[in-house]
């Protein structure tokens, strides 16, 4: 008997059939219902005095179920009735039927039902449960210029004519709440300076700003969700200066619950059923966002609506756009927040260049704020280091950042540790060239920066006298010269140059020159 499978408006026509006089046959045929099926419901109804009566006087359709007999399904206990308490739970807590599953079968060695058992018995449990507050979908009447829901839409892959290969590419779509106008661009990325440059360009389009903002929950708005009432989410500190310099407030939507902003939800599936579908292979970004403003203007804008039945561009140049709030007269500078640790060389590494900081911060975390035009770096909220970001070459360096003592040691410019040596005096100037016009394999200058740093401390007198000394003996080791200044030795004059006559020729037991005044300088 299939009573529980037939629509009671059908049985309701049943009855008046059966009381205007037709036949059982009569009934099969306009009801398109087999014979026994007709005199299966036919004797349910006769016995509960429903057939009985005048054909313009029916009975409620709740009359008619009443009086058909219940039936149990051909299985009478499910495979997984002892796992109801569990199911119920897990329910509770979120997971579905797949989840329960899974479940049960990997932790429960007991358990031997099947998928469709379990998904059946939750289909009962949510029946017996009934509605709960949070199923119910709460229609929300957005005033003009009040909100607008913003997210992104992939878009597949569109040519990058920078790079001449094609890339990944999403949408990003901002819906006007009231009027549900929308902006609409192409990108290449979600970055923080994207989605702030993003808005600039919406607001413009729109010609104001929306009192409040729906976002996703993306990293370049909302660092951290919040996933329950009681919870605020973290925002990032880009957004809120975007925020501030627009007027406008940030409601991010909750996570895995996009029927808070069904707006924007709704603008995005409708761009990938109108306008994605149609946009051909191969086209480069600049040509897809040409396509993607005339669509907005011409057809997104002009389309009647499916919820409001109104042209949402007709909406809004009618009754949104002068609420929106004024642009502001001041453009905004796109502000990029990011948090770095400082390097063991003092420098955090932001956008490809290295910025220091004093280094008594090494290891710690510091929060970098960059526009356009400077970078500052911040510490535990105080301000400790401000750099020109279009500065040349990739480190910008301020000495006062680094220890005293080791400033210079940042420097490997020959040209330096000589301007440095001059100051100290002329021989300790003609030393540090000696060694440099020496060369050889090794680089001299980490042997000059070392002897010149020497010198530095030690009177100018001093240097002098050992640079000279050093330069006599042929020394030109750190070592040597800095044994030379522990002894005093730069106190002792310089041997005098000995007079040479001529020497006989090839002398039997005379010693060789060279190694004779050797001998005369040795250290005493």
């Amino acid at each position: 008997m299939t009573a529980h499978r037939t629509d009671m408006h059908t049985l309701q026509e049943l009855v008046h059939l059966h009381r205007q006089g037709r036949s059982a046959r009569d009934l099969a045929r306009l009801l398109q219902m087999s014979r026994n099926t007709v005199r299966s419901y036919v004797t349910s109804l006769a016995a509960a005095g429903v057939l009985d009566g005048s054909p313009d006087d029916l009975p409620e359709l709740a009359t008619i179920k009443a009086a058909l007999p219940s039936r149990s399904p051909p299985q009478e206990t499910s495979t997984v009735i002892d796992w109801t308490a569990q199911t119920r739970a897990l329910l509770a807590g979120g997971a579905g039927p797949q989840a329960i599953f899974d479940f049960l079968r990997t932790t429960d060695p007991n358990f031997k039902g099947s998928l469709p058992a379990v998904k059946r018995l939750c289909a009962r449990l949510r029946k017996a449960l009934g509605p709960q507050a949070v199923d119910v979908a709460i229609p929300v009447v957005t005033a003009p210029g009040e909100v607008a829901q913003v997210d992104f839409k992939y878009a597949g892959f569109l040519r990058d004519p920078d790079r001449n290969c094609p890339r990944k590419a999403w949408i990003f779509i901002m819906v006007l709440g009231h009027s549900r106008h929308m902006f609409a661009k192409v990108v290449f990325d979600q970055k923080a300076d994207t989605w702030q440059q993003l808005h600039v360009e919406a607001f413009a389009f729109f010609g104001g700003v929306p009192r409040i903002i729906v976002p996703d929950n993306l990293k370049s708005a909302v660092v951290k969700v919040a996933f329950t009432t009681g919870e605020d989410p973290h925002l990032h500190r880009s957004y809120c200066e975007i925020a501030r310099h627009y007027g406008f407030t940030i409601d991010p939507a909750p996570p895995r619950d996009p029927e808070k902003k069904g707006k924007v939800e709704a603008g995005a599936k409708y761009v990938g059923t109108s306008f994605l579908t149609t946009l051909p292979d191969g086209l480069d970004l600049p040509e897809a966002n040409v396509r993607l403003t005339k669509w907005v203007l011409e057809v997104a804008g002009l389309r009647d609506h499916g919820t409001t039945r109104r042209q949402p561009l007709r909406v809004f140049e009618a009754e949104e756009k002068a609420t929106l709030l004024p642009l502001p007269a001041r453009p905004y500078l796109l502000t990029i927040w990011r948090e770095f640790k400082v390097h063991r060389d003092t420098h955090v590494a932001f956008d490809g260049r290295f910025y220091s900081v004093p280094f008594r911060h090494i290891g710690e975390t510091a929060s970098v704020r960059a526009t356009p035009s400077e970078v500052r770096v911040y510490v535990d909220d105080e301000l400790v280091a401000t750099h020109d970001r279009r500065g040349a070459g990739q480190y910008s360096t301020i000495d006062e950042h680094l220890p005293a003592e080791r400033v210079a040691q940042r420097h490997r410019d020959a040209g330096f540790w000589v301007a440095r040596a001059r100051r100290m005096g002329p021989d300790v100037e003609a030393l540090a060239n000696e060694i440099i016009a020496l060369g050889g394999p090794v680089n001299p200058i980490r042997q000059v920066m070392a002897i010149v740093g020497l010198l530095e401390r030690h009177p100018s007198d001093r240097a002098n006298n050992a640079a000279r000394r050093a330069r006599h003996f042929g020394i030109r080791k750190y070592r040597e010269i800095a044994e030379m200044l522990r002894l005093g030795l730069d106190f002792h004059p310089l041997p005098a140059e000995l007079p040479l006559g001529p020497l006989p020729p090839n002398p039997r037991f005379a010693r060789e020159l060279s190694t004779m005044l050797t001998d005369q300088g040795v250290f005493s």
